[in-house]
């Protein structure tokens, strides 16, 4: 089945994340972060950050750029709203929009989680602040957001230009965000990976709690 294999494959995605949160606590550990703070993978992000330099004006670009997966989270969630209103009931609002719902907010939580509890801390500082790196926080944004866009955009439009629209804008959105993240100098590069294999590992999950949803429907409707 299409729905447990996508399942398995996000499942594997979360556990590939928590195996490499787990060798980054323990692999080439060294005192070389902002204030003599302890970064696994030292040589290789060392090496990566170097090479790339710090670029203040990229950094603020993407920052900024960040509003878009907000905005995007925004309507999703206006386009809830509005059918809860119209239908007057919780349990009308369609089902994948429910979801979606619960997956941003999962979102959220790993973000606050990785907060609360800094793996990494940024190679440089941020108005002198010393702030947690990992995973990068709008990479997971962007990453997390923009493949949901292009998703719902596919469930719901029938026209094909607006469909390639909807996948080229958030294919090349998405890639500019992260290489813009990457090459910024602001988050060690093991920072980015992770970020990559949650959003992707997340994403997955959702993906296939809608098909799950889309089959039980179809059970229903077939039953009736």
């Amino acid at each position: 089945m299409k729905e447990k294999r996508i399942l398995l494959t996000g499942i594997g995605l979360i556990a590939a994340f928590a195996l490499w949160t787990v060798l980054i606590r323990c692999v080439d550990v060294q005192d070389v972060g902002q204030n003599g703070t302890k970064i696994g993978f030292a040589a290789f992000n060392v090496w990566f950050h170097q090479l790339t330099g710090v670029h203040m004006t990229i950094y603020t670009i993407t920052d900024w750029l960040g509003l878009v997966p907000i905005f995007i989270c925004l309507c999703f969630g206006m386009l809830g709203l509005v059918q809860l209103i119209r239908r007057r009931s919780l349990l009308r609002v369609d089902p994948d929009i429910l979801l979606l719902g619960v997956y941003y907010v999962l979102v959220i939580a790993c973000y606050l989680i990785f907060e609360m509890i800094p793996v990494n801390y940024r190679p440089v500082l941020i108005e002198g602040r010393l702030e947690a790196s990992y995973p990068s926080s709008t990479t997971l944004l962007v990453l997390s957001v923009m493949p949901t866009l292009r998703f719902q955009v596919y469930r719901r439009a029938a026209d094909p230009m607006i469909r390639k629209a909807a996948a080229v804008s958030a294919i090349a959105f998405s890639a500019f965000m992260v290489i813009g993240r990457l090459i910024s100098g602001v988050h060690w590069a093991t920072d980015i990976i992770g970020s990559i294999l949650l959003s992707a590992g997340l994403f997955m999950l959702y993906r296939s709690a809608v098909l799950y949803s889309d089959k039980a429907m179809c059970r229903s409707t077939f039953a009736y």
